[in-house]
């Protein structure tokens, strides 16, 4: 058992009824923390006042605010990991016409549920660092596209919105300033490849949700064809303490290349799955602890790191593993969203490549032809090997067929739906070879 006393005491979190929360982020579960009146007791809106110059200070130019974000080492949380403050940089701020800016919500990657908390529980976190986004990009107007399957978040946003506009947070001469911002929640159907960037904005755009060719890039050619700025719910959240507190701070609560904080959306065998912000560069072994450790006393025998489209690692692996981007890629994974999904030596690995594939192939749009193809090819593949009819030759057709999907389509679905399969075979290659030549599972007592 590691002893977590001292990392919680200097890490400042707490805890309840075992998630492991920084006040900054998270609002108090118990009651209704959530709303304006407890948000601003906090500090809330305290960062938008200070750039706008409403405390009795200068204020902050859109300049110094990117550089703030830059010099914090924020990147983005909702899975590619490109640092904010450079994207940010990308907006043409004197464009003469409409710009917008978008907070990416649509949290359908399998094993993540951090943002759709954040939603619940702060709204009004993910509305100030919205907000301070627009004015350093020269924004009025933003969308947040919300996950078609969590109407509570999806409503309660909506509430926040209305505190904030009531509150002169949004709107018109935000505060009495110069700056003008509407912000609007628009809410998903629940497709899974509407987070992908470019197919939300179809979709914001009442179109069919599939990515689209880039280039162009948003930041160019975006909502509505006007130059647009797309982040995570997550990414958000972190800017008003970035710009309360400094870039500098908050880059020494992580690691070089990796600042801050990250929400970890834990769950599979473990005692007490939940969401647990922690610094970057947590040790792995350090996040399984705070998760009550694997469950019923079994031994951990993988983890997808990032979300399930994230390669799989075996376990020797993963306990030598830090919790940021640049460890997780070096180990020969992602970080992704930051879905950690644990797996004990009770699960098949075919079985759960079995579950992984369908769901890629279910979710596949149909615009690329190794996508639409490939994906079901895989899923029927699995399938044939889970129910013992699969042959020695399917294991390296599995292989071949995902290398005929990876980075042969417009979007990154195919590379999700590819790189588990390649990564299961890769360490997990015995098991499959066991139910080819013996008809079941490697595993005596699969649950």
């Amino acid at each position: 058992m590691l002893d977590l006393s001292q990392f919680q005491t200097d890490g400042g979190l707490t805890c309840f009824h075992g998630r492991h929360i920084k006040p900054q982020i998270y609002a108090d579960l118990t009651g209704s923390n959530w709303r304006l009146q407890d948000y601003v007791a906090r500090g809330g809106y305290q960062a938008l006042r200070k750039i706008l110059g409403l405390d009795g200070g200068e204020g902050m130019t859109a300049e110094q605010v990117i550089a703030e974000v830059k010099a914090s080492g924020l990147r983005g949380r909702g899975g590619a990991g490109f640092p904010t403050g450079l994207k940010w940089s990308f907006m043409p701020r004197m464009y003469p016409g409409a710009k917008y800016l978008v907070c990416n919500s649509d949290e359908g990657e399998p094993g993540t549920c951090k943002d759709r908390d954040i939603l619940m529980f702060n709204p009004h976190i993910v509305i100030e660092g919205v907000a301070i986004a627009a004015y350093a990009m020269g924004i009025s107007v933003g969308y947040n596209y919300i996950h078609g399957e969590i109407f509570d978040a999806y409503d309660r946003f909506e509430v926040a919105l209305e505190e904030a506009r009531a509150a002169g947070f949004l709107g018109d001469k935000v505060m009495g300033s110069a700056f003008n911002f509407q912000l609007h929640a628009s809410h998903g159907f629940g497709a899974y490849i509407c987070g992908e960037e470019t197919a939300l904005l179809e979709s914001l755009e009442g179109k069919k949700g599939q990515p689209r060719f880039k280039p162009p890039f948003p930041a160019s050619y975006g909502l509505y064809g006007k130059p647009t700025t797309i982040n995570n719910t997550e990414t958000f959240a972190a800017v008003p303490w970035i710009i309360r507190n400094g870039g500098a701070p908050y880059l020494e609560i992580g690691k070089p290349n990796n600042g801050g904080t990250k929400i970890y959306s834990v769950s599979g065998d473990v005692e007490r799955p939940g969401n647990f912000e922690v610094p970057l560069g947590t040790p792995f072994p350090v996040l399984l602890e705070l998760a009550g450790g694997i469950r019923q006393g079994r031994k951990l025998k993988a983890v997808i790191p990032g979300g399930s489209s994230a390669p799989i690692l075996p376990a020797a692996t993963m306990m030598d593993v830090t919790m940021d981007y640049d460890s997780i890629a070096k180990a020969g994974s992602m970080l992704g969203s930051g879905a950690v999904i644990v797996i004990d030596d009770s699960r098949c690995m075919v079985k759960s490549l079995l579950r992984l594939s369908y769901f890629y192939s279910h979710e596949s749009c149909g615009q690329c032809t190794p996508c639409r193809e490939g994906t079901g090819w895989l899923h029927r593949m699995v399938d044939r090997i889970e129910h013992g009819q699969g042959r020695m030759e399917d294991i390296d057709l599995l292989n071949s067929v995902a290398d005929n999907i990876q980075g042969r389509t417009i979007c990154a679905l195919g590379d999700a739906a590819a790189m588990p399969v390649r990564a299961m075979i890769k360490h997990f290659r015995d098991e499959f070879v066991h139910h080819v030549e013996h008809k079941t599972c490697v595993v005596p007592a699969y649950v």
